[in-house]
């Protein structure tokens, strides 16, 4: 048998991965390989490339269902969707240019694989939230699915939950039925300029609890912000803090006019409309500014931390190491670029987190 198996179809699937589990021989799945920079490497005898299980099986926009196989690029099921005015609401990141490989190359089955969720995760949840079924081939060979084609799914044990996030560890998905949302028919970001971090996520904890009902809350100092393609946020000369607003067109006015007189006393303030506000947000979501800041090089670390911890997790790795970054989820998520080795790195991360 050679060392990479590139099955066409879920029987082929279920072969290799039984004779897999007859030889004890080990497995790492992958799709196009564009997260292979998350976490650490994997060690095994053999590579599952998954590519090759790809297309849209089923697609439903009057019932908002949709079903695919895993091998399909998440950039094809977006503009699949977006013919039909709907999106993928959890925003699925595209890491390809931030680890080093191709963008646009993500495909579905390895973004619930990791579990992966954009800026809009505060609004609409996790990945995992709009997985509704799964079809998948499990470490001793056996096929099976869990979930099914609605959104209201009430019987068995909600397995596809449980192998989202788990990185190929406990099943080779083969096919996915998730949920789509309508588009928004406007969406609106006020932009916050030259708040330091311990302000900006002051205020983006105080937004995230106001009723202006928010789809992103993101943080960029300046080293990320003048990265950007978006010119009223490169050429700002400062930290920007982006608060989006989405949903029908007067209500979105509405509430961005009231979140401006909100935030007046704060700072200088800026605000983009539709085509800016998804440059920007695409940015946060596939964290571009790490890349385009030259820092795709350098060690890349993710933290989850309380969102009104997120400034002073950063503050006490700069005591001992020079790190760059940006904050989503209101300060919830952090990531971060160290050069060096993340060896070295990792000892003061961790005594931060902790």
């Amino acid at each position: 048998m050679e060392n990479s198996f590139k099955p066409a179809n879920a029987d082929q699937l279920h072969d290799v991965i039984g004779w897999a589990a007859a030889e004890t021989t080990t497995l790492e799945v992958v799709g196009h390989g564009s997260k292979h920079g998350l976490g650490r490497p994997s060690q095994c005898d053999c590579v599952l490339d998954l590519s090759d299980i790809t297309g849209i099986v089923s697609y439903q926009p009057e019932e908002l269902v949709l079903q695919v196989a895993a091998g399909t690029p998440v950039a094809e099921i977006e503009q699949t969707v977006a013919d039909k005015n709907q999106q993928l609401a959890f925003e699925p990141a595209d890491y390809g240019r931030l680890f080093g490989a191709e963008a646009g190359r993500g495909t579905i089955g390895g973004v619930f694989a990791c579990n992966l969720s954009g800026p809009r995760r505060i609004k609409s949840g996790a990945a995992r939230d709009h997985l509704l079924g799964a079809k998948a081939v499990s470490g001793r060979g056996e096929l099976f699915k869990s979930g099914g084609q609605v959104v209201k799914n009430v019987t068995g044990y909600d397995l596809c939950k449980l192998l989202a996030g788990s990185y190929g560890t406990l099943a080779a998905i083969h096919e996915v039925t998730l949920k789509v949302m309508p588009a928004p028919e406007k969406v609106r970001t006020v932009l916050v300029l030259g708040l330091d971090d311990e302000a900006a996520i002051g205020l983006l904890g105080d937004v995230a609890g106001s009723g202006f009902e928010p789809t992103g809350l993101a943080h960029l100092p300046h080293d990320i912000s003048r990265a950007s393609h978006v010119s009223f946020v490169a050429d700002a000369g400062t930290s920007v803090t982006a608060l989006r607003l989405e949903g029908p067109g007067p209500s979105v006015e509405h509430r961005c006019g009231e979140l401006r007189k909100w935030l007046a006393a704060r700072g200088p303030l800026e605000e983009l409309h539709r085509h800016n506000s998804a440059t920007l947000w695409r940015e946060v979501r596939d964290v571009a500014g790490l890349a385009d800041a030259g820092m795709a090089n350098h060690a890349i670390w993710r933290l989850s931390v309380p969102p009104t911890r997120g400034a002073e997790v950063v503050r006490q790795i700069n005591q001992a190491l020079p790190a760059q970054g940006l904050f989503d989820w209101a300060g919830g998520l952090v990531w971060l670029a160290i050069a060096g080795s993340a060896t070295a790195s990792e000892p003061h991360i961790r005594a931060a987190v902790a």
